[in-house]
């Protein structure tokens, strides 16, 4: 059975294409988004379907996906295989849900926080008994370089390098330096936080800049960068049409 996950985020928008729980091929959407999910779906014929989007997109997509095969749309009243315990669960972003999905189904037992490097950098906890609690958002690493230029003067456009220094030694790398190793801090930070207050615990780091920050942390942690992916993949088996 063909499946095709579509996740549809703020920087990209990308697919997981399934053969029964295996990923085949992973994919970047280009421009226009509608035609290029037309051309996947005329490539591999999927059988299931299934969509997360923080984004507004094209409602013929949807439809789309609706003619050709078993499609599910992501949403908070989505039947899940965690419990959404959220202060305001419709306000819980698909990627987040589909996040605590993989989580319950890969690493199911544990105390789990799954830390995701994007636009924004979330931390989502679910804990040993299938709790999605919650957890923080902050900026991610575009967003801080972005809005040191855009916010002041004199401070220009940097991009992150692999051998980001400690300590800078112009401009350039002083601003490396506070972001790179700002959110190198932040994240250790947060898993010694929650290390202190949750035994049998794990931590997955997934998303765009994963790799980047896998190799820079002090703390154990499992990097997945189709993490999300395997979490639309529970999510649609558990909402497929039985017919």
């Amino acid at each position: 059975m063909t499946t095709i996950c579509f996740d549809f985020g703020n920087t990209s928008c990308k697919a997981a294409v399934f053969q029964n729980r295996e990923i085949v091929a992973l994919l970047t959407l280009s421009e226009p988004v509608t035609e290029q999910v037309a051309s996947i779906i005329n490539q591999y014929k999927p059988h299931h379907s299934i969509l997360s989007s923080v984004i507004q997109h094209d409602p013929a997509i949807e439809e789309m996906l609706m003619r050709n095969s078993d499609f599910h749309l992501l949403r908070s009243d989505s039947k899940l295989n965690f419990t959404l315990s959220a202060g305001k669960p419709e306000t819980t972003g698909s990627d987040r849900i589909a996040l605590a999905s993989a989580a319950v189904d890969c690493y199911p037992g544990k105390n789990n926080l799954v830390i995701s490097l994007g636009t924004c950098i979330t931390y989502n906890f679910i804990n040993q008994y299938g709790h999605f609690l919650g957890g923080a958002i902050s900026p991610g690493m575009e967003m801080r370089f972005r809005s040191m230029s855009e916010f002041t003067a004199k401070l220009p456009k940097v991009s992150p390098e692999w051998n980001t220094p400690l300590i800078g030694h112009d401009t350039k790398t002083n601003i490396q330096s506070g972001v790179v190793h700002g959110i190198i801090h932040e994240i250790d930070g947060f898993i010694d936080s929650y290390a202190q207050r949750y035994d049998n615990f794990n931590v997955v780091l997934t998303g765009g800049n994963s790799s980047y920050f896998a190799v820079q942390l002090k703390n154990r942690i499992f990097a997945d960068q189709n993490f999300l992916f395997k979490g639309l993949y529970a999510l649609q088996q558990l909402n497929q049409s039985n017919t």
